[in-house]
């Protein structure tokens, strides 16, 4: 018999009978995060016992209300899974399909991390997100060709606040690293060279190691971790929040509005900051020079010019210009792909930020050896 309910919003769980002998588990009230507080323990206890019964129907029908509080608590007395007899009502499955998902999801205990079907996953992913970087690069040249066409099109504001947000305030961060970089290089290239009577080398070595590759490569790694995961952060939140499907219910394209502005201006910025940490990596190693090997400094700004062909400086700038598209396509590539909850931001700004670097030194790699004898 069916015990009668003492407050009819009160989360009540009873253990029934039906003709023929069938048990039912019959739930009914508002199983909600407030009204579970005061029978959470009496019913997670209760629930449980019913659900070492195999054959126990459970009818969740008569609950007035039910939230992810409820839900949890019924998907751990189930064991994390459905009772194979489960009657419901059809906004009751959206609850159970998402703990069901994350179930499944969750890798066994004691399984291993790598294998076969771990590396075919990895290879699926990465063809997956290279699928949609491509994807992502092609629309940004049909709105640079939009763009050209429609000037009033091109977001001036978001374009300059980018290029202040990744080259002004960077300034600090990489002058201070570029300085202390510049010291140590100079210093234990100096201790080398002074053993062979060579000095005067260390103002080639400096010149064209920083100009040549040095100087673009730490610039664009330092503007990768600041500014990289501050755009897909951006991106991001702006996902959580609904922001970009505001966007796209008013008929704003993402890339044209939220990408273009950020590849644009860190191709631009980039540059800048490169040759402001090339300059404050030389002058490091200019005062390094100076107490290690005598070196003056009127001197070591004399043989700059003659020990670096032009041509070096060039090649820095436009990969320069290079490393900032990439760097801003990938940050931007993974902040559009960030899914609405906490766990999988963090997971993408971090994976942004690995990306970022590893193709900016498999670019720079290619570059050394595509211009082995340019500026050399």
């Amino acid at each position: 018999m069916v015990e009668p309910a003492i407050d009819a919003s009160s989360p009540q769980l009873h253990r029934t009978s039906e003709d023929g002998g069938v048990t039912v588990a019959r739930l009914s009230g508002e199983w909600t995060l407030l009204s579970l507080r005061p029978h959470f323990e009496a019913l997670q206890a209760q629930a449980r016992a019913l659900a070492g019964e195999r054959s126990i129907v459970w009818d969740l029908r008569d609950i007035a209300r039910l939230d992810r509080a409820g839900a949890m608590l019924l998907w751990t007395a189930w064991g994390h899974r459905r009772p194979q007899r489960l009657r419901w009502q059809p906004e009751h499955e959206d609850l159970f399909t998402q703990f069901g998902a994350a179930t499944s999801l969750a890798r066994a205990p004691g399984a291993p991390s790598f294998g076969l079907v771990a590396l075919g996953h990895r290879v699926l992913s990465f063809g997956d997100h290279l699928a949609d970087a491509l994807r992502l690069a092609g629309q940004l040249l049909f709105d640079l060709a939009l763009m050209l066409r429609r000037p009033d099109l091109i977001a001036w504001r978001e374009i300059s606040a980018n290029i202040y947000r990744t080259g002004a305030q960077a300034m600090g961060i990489t002058a201070l690293v570029g300085f202390l970089v510049g010291i140590t290089l100079s210093y234990l290239t100096s201790r080398q060279l002074k053993n062979y009577g060579a000095d005067i080398f260390v103002i080639d070595i400096l010149g064209i190691s920083v100009w040549r590759e040095l100087g673009p490569l730490l610039a664009a790694i330092l503007v990768a971790g600041r500014s990289g995961s501050s755009m897909t952060a951006q991106l991001g939140v702006m996902r959580v929040t609904q922001e970009l499907d505001a966007l796209s219910v008013m008929g704003v394209s993402h890339t044209l509005r939220l990408v273009m502005p950020k590849v644009i201006a860190l191709a631009m910025t980039l540059p800048l900051v490169v040759v402001w940490t090339s300059g404050i990596v030389l002058l490091g190693g200019m005062v390094a020079a100076r107490a290690q090997l005598g070196i003056e400094y009127v001197q070591f700004l004399h043989g700059l010019p003659s020990a670096v062909p032009v041509a070096n400086l060039w090649l820095g700038l436009s990969k320069a210009m290079l490393f900032g598209a990439l760097i801003a396509l990938v940050a931007c590539h993974f902040g559009l792909r960030v899914k609405p909850n906490s766990e999988s931001l963090g997971a993408g700004t971090t994976d942004s930020v690995v990306t970022s670097i590893t193709v900016v030194i498999i670019v720079d790699a290619l570059f050394a050896v595509l211009f082995s004898d340019v500026g050399i």
